[in-house]
């Protein structure tokens, strides 16, 4: 997975990373101890295995669509569209097509 420094302080959001045929890229927008902020692109066919979301996770597309399991559960977003992870959730996602969301991960006070 494709890591990059800080994004500049003005941007437009779905401009700063690019498709990535060969993995899935990831850019921090906001890096904090209370939880971040990440610009993710995937490339159809691409996944996210499933895992446990230790923190409770806001992800919002910006470009595409995108097949998100939450406790198994399936939602189908596209543009615009949002779901909230909470914290001990289970999380997967699949790429049936290309595109971009924001991850907002918030840590809770007590973490």
């Amino acid at each position: 997975m494709e890591k990059s420094p800080l994004v500049p302080r003005e941007f437009i959001i779905v401009e700063i990373l690019e498709y990535n045929p060969d993995m899935p890229t990831f850019k921090t927008v906001v890096r904090k101890t209370t939880g971040n902020v990440t610009a993710v692109s995937f490339t159809s066919d691409d996944s996210f295995g499933e895992k446990i979301s230790p923190v409770d996770t806001f992800l919002q597309v910006l470009d595409g669509k995108v097949e998100i399991l939450r406790n198994g559960d399936p939602h189908f977003l596209e543009a615009g569209h949002s779901i909230i992870i909470p914290a001990t959730a289970t999380l997967q996602i699949k790429a049936h097509q290309s595109f971009k969301l924001i991850s907002s991960c918030i840590k809770s006070a007590h973490e």
